[in-house]
């Protein structure tokens, strides 16, 4: 989120350390994710297919922003134009994949709860594996400016995103990473909510009730996900409104801790995840509890 320029007056002292500790919890919750699906097998369904991708895409988030994060607070003697342009485009490309996984997951909804009905290919695995190739085509293609133009450039004591006074750059961050995805998300959503819903009054849907009830519990997990994370950022939104660095030094916390809650509320809503989790637990506590009758 962000796309902006820092003031040099931002306290990265404090705000490197906070980031990375909400880093390192969001990667730690999504390899777990991610560890659970690959190895639960009543897991390998397209839409876990999907969580699984959005896992990847924040582990590569995480990855990222941690370097540029620590590239920040300790190479402060590296200042080539060109290596802070990579690690803008890698910033940016981090976060378009972090946003666009969950465009994804709305789309797959979509393609499940309206098409799927006289479509059955549209829930195919090899569906969403394009859908997943796509996602990530558009996780290079669009921070290509950052490559393209010397707009980023190396600046002391700034982390190498696009600066404000790049207006252009700037909205086109905006829209394209931010405003498109997040418009056509909630598009999708009033659809899918408003087709299900009219299908109920009919006689051949409430044989379908329960289906259709999971469709829409599925999209609720989506928004809610989506809108963690949207939350998050409006203390950037707010930075590009006032122009106040305040909101800037707390939108890069924000972020961060908005992905590692975001995560975390994954492993509750999540039915089938939190089933396997406790069926995991109770095999452990079992396995756990005659040993320690053995010792005593």
């Amino acid at each position: 989120m962000n796309s902006l320029d820092p003031s040099q007056m931002t306290p990265y002292g404090i705000i490197i350390p906070l980031s990375l500790a909400c880093i390192f919890v969001a990667f730690l919750i999504a390899c777990t994710i991610l560890t659970l699906i690959v190895c639960t097998k009543r897991l390998h369904t397209v839409t876990h297919l999907l969580i699984c991708n959005g896992s990847i895409a924040l582990i590569f988030y995480c990855f990222v922003q941690s370097i540029n994060y620590i590239h920040l607070a300790f190479m402060s003697w590296e200042t080539n134009d060109s290596l802070c342009r990579w690690r803008g485009f890698f910033g940016y490309m981090t976060v378009v994949a972090t946003i666009y996984s969950y465009l994804i997951q709305a789309i797959s909804r979509f393609f499940i709860s309206i098409l799927g009905i006289r479509h059955r290919w549209v829930k195919s695995f090899k569906t969403h594996f394009i859908l997943i190739s796509i996602h990530w085509s558009l996780a290079v293609l669009l921070p290509l400016p950052a490559l393209l133009t010397e707009d980023i450039y190396h600046r002391p004591n700034a982390l190498c995103w696009v600066p404000k006074d790049y207006t252009l750059h700037v909205a086109y961050t905006v829209i394209a990473y931010y405003l498109i995805p997040t418009i056509i998300i909630f598009i999708l959503y009033i659809v899918i909510f408003c087709r299900v819903k009219r299908r109920n009054l009919s006689i051949f849907v409430r044989r379908r009730k329960a289906r259709s009830n999971r469709d829409l519990d599925l999209l609720y997990n989506i928004m809610i996900l989506f809108s963690i994370y949207i939350l998050g950022a409006l203390p950037i939104i707010l930075f590009v409104l006032t122009k106040n660095d305040v909101f800037y030094s707390i939108g890069i916390i924000s972020v961060s801790l908005a992905l590692a809650v975001e995560k975390g509320v994954t492993l509750i809503i999540d039915r089938d995840i939190r089933n396997t989790i406790r069926f995991y637990l109770q095999k452990t506590v079992v396995q756990v509890g005659p040993s320690i009758r053995s010792i005593s």
